[in-house]
């Protein structure tokens, strides 16, 4: 793992859920022994996507909520590439809402971690797409606090076509490898971590997960190739939280539609053969 280290230091505030997932992120980088130059991570604004600062791999810090078109083109260019994009509850299902529908029913060969504090952290603590309901606020305050439905990402990437959908949490042993299951799946991947905020959730804590998760492969006969159960699992929210993997099927991915990546990848492909100059004369 020392591959992986830069000279910068982890700015997140101590007990932060990130450095557990950023621990998990290296660990999954090497039980899977990949090589950090064939690696891409993209993420988009938010205390997650410091990330990006942290470990020494290709990286692109893109800008709010377009993690995901920037994860595509680089995917597109170099589909041999291993491509992980990575952010924040906000980032992905606020404005980046659009983007993660569409690559999920394109089904690109993409991992998606999120971090999901239910939270706008770097913002200093407003509701976010999945802050439960009467989550108390400066902007969202007492007596009612948020009034606006929670987003429930793993039913959302579950409805919208991702071909393997998981949850862990930031503190769970298991991350790593779960982390390392949505890497090899070929197609789009979301794994949903969830994550407290130390300095600014002080409902959904360490220990208010600890006493409400449990781990799916505890359910007897659960299969998470059965998408009626995993869509009906997916609902569960409060008292009881699953995790583990809810859902994995096999799709043929965005890439190996297009018959332009057939026989390498598009970064090593020339002009030399395209007649551009018939379509510069249509667009004159």
């Amino acid at each position: 793992m020392d591959a992986l280290k830069t000279q910068y230091v982890p700015t997140w505030c101590a007990g932060c859920g990130n450095f557990g997932i950023f621990t998990a992120f290296k660990k999954a980088v090497s039980l899977l022994a990949l090589d950090p130059e064939q690696l891409a991570l993209v993420t988009g604004i938010g205390c997650s996507s410091k990330i990006a600062q942290y470990l020494n791999t290709y990286r692109i810090e893109t800008l709010h909520g377009r993690t995901l078109p920037v994860a595509t083109g680089v995917k597109l260019a170099n589909h041999q590439l291993t491509v992980i994009a990575e952010g924040g509850d906000g980032d992905g299902m606020g404005l980046g809402m659009g983007h993660f529908i569409h690559t999920a029913r394109r089904n690109l060969d993409i991992t998606y971690i999120i971090h999901n504090n239910q939270i706008y952290g770097l913002t200093k603590g407003q509701a976010s797409p999945t802050s439960d309901l009467g989550t108390i606020t400066k902007f969202t305050p007492a007596p009612q606090g948020n009034v606006e439905q929670p987003i429930n990402i793993v039913q959302m990437a579950l409805q919208a076509g991702a071909t393997w959908v998981g949850r862990s949490t930031a503190a769970d042993p298991q991350l790593a490898d779960m982390m390392a299951q949505a890497v090899k799946h070929k197609g789009f991947s979301v794994l949903d971590i969830l994550q407290p905020c130390v300095s600014f959730n002080h409902v959904n804590t360490y220990k208010w997960y600890q006493d409400r998760v449990y781990r799916l492969d505890t359910l007897p006969e659960y299969n998470p190739e059965d998408y009626a159960r995993a869509t009906s699992v997916a609902g569960q929210w409060g008292d009881k939280i699953p995790i583990g993997v809810f859902y994995h099927t096999e799709r043929r991915t965005f890439e190996d539609s297009l018959p332009q990546l057939a026989n390498t990848t598009l970064v090593k492909q020339t002009l030399e053969n395209i007649p551009v100059s018939l379509l510069m004369d249509e667009l004159a």
